[in-house]
């Protein structure tokens, strides 16, 4: 068993957190919001602590899980930061998601210090955490990921090393591409379907066994025809994503216009007040569109 320190503990990292108590690993905490961290310690034990600093003291694994690249430059690199305590040979294993611009700033920083760093961003939203089920994607050394390996299984049913520094955050950009798109399409699918008299729901049961079939079809389409989208994963997220692929591919001259217009349509979801609904309601800015 390892000592661990957690740093953030918001929809993602509070069930990741726990699943890494669950398996016997003694885990310190720590959390912007403090009453998020008490409430963890009185779920699942462990130690609570007032910075990074403090928590990444004799931890040989810090793992974080923050907002942007802001705040992780703040609780990696900052005065209070994890770096300032990390012994050498300790590993930061962070599962924001961010730019590979940070991701490769940071691990040069860790490597500095005789310390190391995976960038290693997840795909399977919240469900996903809770039930430790998430997809992992790695950038970093392999011999440094293989250390970690077994400490990411803890809520991982998939994991994958795809390459050095900021590899992770490269094949989340993928990741967030390929799934803007496809919301899109079922938005659009089903509300034709709406409009053309269809009974929804028996439309996605047969045209989900052919070819058009995903897990984003799978698992919200009755949500989205129910019009409810008050849980999962949120419209300012994936805003915050897109701009990071949208800025990465500008950087390497790439044109990806479909996620460009569908960044656009989830700007305008945010201007109806809803940053906090599901990525899956774009359906509801084709309803209100008349």
């Amino acid at each position: 068993m390892a000592d661990v320190a957690f740093i953030g503990l918001g929809v993602m990292g509070y069930p990741m957190a726990g699943h890494l108590a669950a398996a016997g690993h003694r885990v310190t905490v720590y959390n912007r919001t403090t009453e998020k961290a008490e409430k963890w310690i009185a779920e699942h034990g462990g130690k609570l602590a007032k910075t990074p600093h403090e928590a990444a003291i004799g931890a040989g694994f810090i793992f974080s899980c923050v907002g942007n690249d802001d705040d992780l430059r703040a609780v990696v690199s900052g005065d209070e930061g994890v770096l300032t305590a990390m012994d050498t040979g300790a590993v930061l294993i962070d599962h924001t998601t961010t730019s590979a611009e940070v991701a490769r700033e940071l691990a040069a920083a860790c490597t500095a210090r005789g310390c190391a760093m995976l960038d290693a961003p997840v795909s399977g939203g919240e469900a996903g955490a809770v039930n430790g089920v998430l997809t992992v994607m790695v950038g970093g050394e392999q011999a440094i990921y293989d250390q970690a390996a077994p400490l990411i299984n803890c809520f991982a049913r998939a994991r994958r090393l795809m390459g050095p520094a900021g590899a992770g955050q490269l094949t989340k950009m993928v990741n967030q591409i390929c799934i803007g798109g496809l919301v899109q399409g079922l938005a659009e699918g089903l509300h034709f379907a709406e409009n053309a008299g269809l009974d929804g729901r028996a439309v996605i049961d047969v045209i989900s066994k052919g070819a058009a079939q995903s897990w984003q079809m799978e698992n919200r389409y009755e949500t989205m025809i129910d019009d409810q989208f008050d849980f999962g994963f949120a419209v300012d997220w994936m805003v915050k994503d897109l701009t990071i692929c949208l800025d990465e591919a500008t950087q390497s001259g790439i044109s990806l216009p479909v996620t460009e217009l569908v960044k656009t349509y989830y700007e305008e979801l945010q201007n109806m007040g809803g940053g906090r609904w599901d990525t899956s309601s774009l359906i509801r800015r084709l309803r209100a569109i008349k």
